[in-house]
């Protein structure tokens, strides 16, 4: 799927277009052989994806960190450093990181049955976050997991939410679809003080319910779900271990 890798190069006009092939593309429905059980059990190679900014100096750096695991037990780490092309557009992430993170799936020597992303997924303007992207590059069943709404109606109030619970979120008037595009989901809350839910869509290979109780196999004592948690947290330590490395 060379023909999809993102392009920083392109007009914005031209990424819009290349994001609606992508979705074209993409697959929201499960073709998958692996199942929420199965990554319970173990019977999964599941890989988290995150970056991290370094913040010093330009151009713009950043660490991508992807963490694969079965189960409890991680079973590779790899990442890549690499410049990032152009600055944070809302919905065009993909071109900036999208490269970095293929650059470091160039590493790695596992091949994931599936792959999480802290990133949206269908919940995206154009049906092609960084989640489908990534997913349909890869033809692996992808899930994005994003800390906020970028697009896409709740059907009820996502405040409070009970940990668990999930609240379907809809195509709203921004997107082409008004069907289920994933799940708000309250993965944990705590005594302490209210913990805002997770927006989980399918990034490719997946349907939005199989999506959400992907991320919900995954488990993890946080608010993050263990693969991105993790990705989180060797970004982070990369991310001291590159500082003021800037060429």
């Amino acid at each position: 799927m060379d023909r999809f890798r993102p392009d920083p190069d392109l007009s914005r006009e031209e990424m819009e277009s290349l994001q609606r092939e992508i979705a074209a593309a993409a697959t929201f429905e499960d073709e998958t052989e692996i199942t929420p059980d199965g990554v319970r059990r173990g019977d999964a190679l599941v890989a988290g994806v995150d970056q991290a900014l370094l913040l010093d100096g330009e151009p713009e750096r950043a660490v991508s960190a992807i963490v694969v695991a079965r189960g409890g037990e991680v079973v590779e780490r790899t990442h890549a450093v690499t410049e990032l092309p152009i600055p944070y557009i809302p919905g065009l992430l993909a071109f900036r990181e999208g490269g970095p993170i293929l650059a470091a799936l160039d590493a790695l020597d596992a091949d994931p049955d599936l792959f999480v992303f802290d990133g949206s997924g269908r919940i995206h303007y154009r049906e092609a976050g960084l989640a489908t992207h990534i997913g349909v590059i890869t033809d692996t069943p992808s899930v994005g997991v994003a800390k906020s709404l970028l697009c896409g109606e709740p059907r009820d109030s996502v405040d409070g939410l009970a940990e668990g619970e999930r609240v379907p979120i809809d195509g709203d008037e921004q997107m082409p679809t008004d069907e289920v595009v994933g799940y708000a989901y309250q993965s944990r809350q705590f005594d302490s003080g209210r913990v805002n839910p997770l927006y989980v869509s399918p990034g490719h290979r997946l349907s939005a319910e199989t999506a959400v109780e992907m991320v919900a196999a995954c488990g993890g004592r946080y608010k993050l779900p263990e693969p991105t948690r993790r990705a989180d947290a060797y970004a982070a330590d990369l991310k001291d271990e590159h500082a003021d490395t800037n060429p």
